[in-house]
């Protein structure tokens, strides 16, 4: 029996209402996203990557479709489940680090596992910083981190519950090229110890990489 795909989004779309127009935002979309898989999906802004990504973590609910993580259908589930379930299985990042500003980078870490209850929660958010290059930075707040820092800052609190999944907007739009390369190989990383990543971007250089989609005007094309 072959093995439940990690993400497994099913012909889903999503529309809009704006100034009397209607918008498909995307249409028609299925993607699936095996274990230690690596995929990106390339387009434009406005394209619908971000709401493609809101879809397939269970933050926007599709007008069709079906999405499953880890076989189980997120839409299904009552919200709470979902919460739940999202918060132990699905990370975020965004190109917006959304940290806060007054806890230390390593408390920025720890904070989504506190209401997870993860073991060791400590000793794994040091683990994480230090592999992201940033073990002497642990007691410095946001606004004393550079770019890049932030980034990785906010990459290692979306891996800190060990999620199955991945899901990251643009996280390396705001960055140099060494610091994209940085955040590149943690995320390799994470794909070569399991993790499933799906990544949205607009200028990323994709050599390199297998698995490229591109989504315009809603529609996904390998």
């Amino acid at each position: 029996m072959a093995e439940t795909a990690t993400l497994t989004i099913d012909n889903i779309a999503k529309h809009y209402e704006q100034s009397g127009n209607h918008i498909a935002a995307i249409e028609a979309v299925s993607l699936e996203v095996p274990k230690g898989t690596f995929k990106i999906i390339r387009g434009p802004s406005g394209s619908g990557k971000t709401t493609l990504l809101l879809a397939a973590g269970g933050l926007l609910r599709p007008d069709e479709g079906a999405v499953r993580v880890r076989g189980e259908d997120l839409y299904a589930m009552s919200v709470d489940k979902r919460t739940v379930f999202r918060g132990k299985n699905i990370g975020f990042v965004f190109q917006q680090f959304y940290l806060v500003p007054y806890l230390s980078v390593l408390d920025n870490v720890k904070m989504p596992g506190i209401a997870l209850d993860i073991p060791e929660l400590e000793t794994r958010a040091q683990a994480l910083l230090k592999g992201f290059q940033l073990g002497e930075r642990v007691k410095h707040f946001p606004s004393e981190l550079s770019t890049g820092e932030r980034q990785r800052v906010a990459l290692a609190r979306a891996l800190i519950a060990k999620p199955a999944l991945l899901l990251a907007d643009e996280p390396t739009g705001n960055l140099d090229m060494d610091n994209e390369q940085i955040i590149l190989d943690c995320l390799w990383n994470y794909v070569r110890e399991g993790g499933a990543v799906v990544m949205a971007t607009h200028g990323l250089r994709t050599e390199g990489f297998d698995d490229v989609y591109t989504l315009n005007a809603g529609k996904l094309h390998v």
